[in-house]
């Protein structure tokens, strides 16, 4: 069953065409990666997807609906959740506060219910308290549930914001480059959650990513970019003996490369 569509799609900065005509689809329950150099177009595509940016031209269809000009905020209760790049998330505050914002979209009192603190109230925010507490048990972050964002090290906050993410108990996860800035262990761990996120969560997760250990790792299907154009779709193999792929990763031609 096919979960997202993105068809012909494009967005131009000036004269720059960040994303140029790219057209894919994922399927429900799949690990769908996307590669390519710096500046090919990869977190922009997320961007497009989770409506930050506008598109130039194309089509989003997400359950076969069309979200190409929803507002950014209606995404994540579609079942669209993303992390970032660049870690977003509030220093100043605990893990458990971080991950309860993942339930935002999940909300259904209102500001007097909340003022007065009435039972309907009581009860959703036990619920919510509830999954944001399964999330910490899957990935192990027990030891720094009441711990300040600030106070902790680089690896632990990427694994909060993919818990922030977990928390808003989305159908698709938008994953840019999970692994940037985490070492071997790290980046080993994080690939098995990605697994276990697929397998036990049921979760169809679409990825940026530059490690190619991990993309062999965890991937079913790679999209391989460049110049925001699509170069080469397949398994992570057949993706990385293109020889457009290898032209593009390592310049002049394939012969030249291997």
């Amino acid at each position: 069953m096919t979960l997202l569509e993105v068809e012909n799609l494009a967005v131009h900065f000036g004269g720059i065409k960040a994303v140029d005509g790219v057209s894919f689809s994922v399927d429900k329950g799949e690990i769908f990666t996307i590669i390519g150099p710096n500046g090919a177009g990869k977190s922009t595509i997320f961007n497009l997807i989770s409506r930050i940016y506008e598109p130039t031209s194309g089509r989003i269809r997400f359950e076969g609906r069309d979200i190409t000009s929803l507002p950014p905020h209606s995404v994540a209760g579609l079942g669209i959740a993303r992390t970032f790049q660049n870690i977003e998330l509030f220093d100043l505050a605990t893990v458990l506060d971080n991950m309860m914002l993942g339930r935002h979209a999940h909300r259904r009192t209102g500001v007097f219910e909340h003022l007065f603190f009435g039972r309907r109230t009581r009860d959703e925010e036990l619920t919510h308290r509830r999954k944001v507490e399964e999330v910490i048990d899957f990935l192990d972050l027990q030891h720094y549930r009441d711990q300040m964002i600030a106070n902790l090290p680089y690896g632990v906050r990427k694994v909060v914001e993919l818990g922030r993410a977990l928390c808003a108990e989305p159908k698709i996860l938008l994953l840019d480059e999970p692994s940037s800035g985490l070492n071997v262990e790290e980046t080993e761990d994080m690939s098995f959650w990605i697994s276990d996120i697929k397998n036990l969560l049921g979760i169809t997760v679409i990825m940026v990513e530059h490690d190619m250990n991990l993309v062999n790792d965890v991937s079913d299907r790679v999209l391989a970019l460049n110049y925001g154009r699509v170069i080469a779709t397949g398994s992570p193999a057949e993706v990385q003996a293109h020889p457009d792929v290898i032209r593009a990763y390592l310049g002049g031609d394939d012969t030249e490369a291997a």
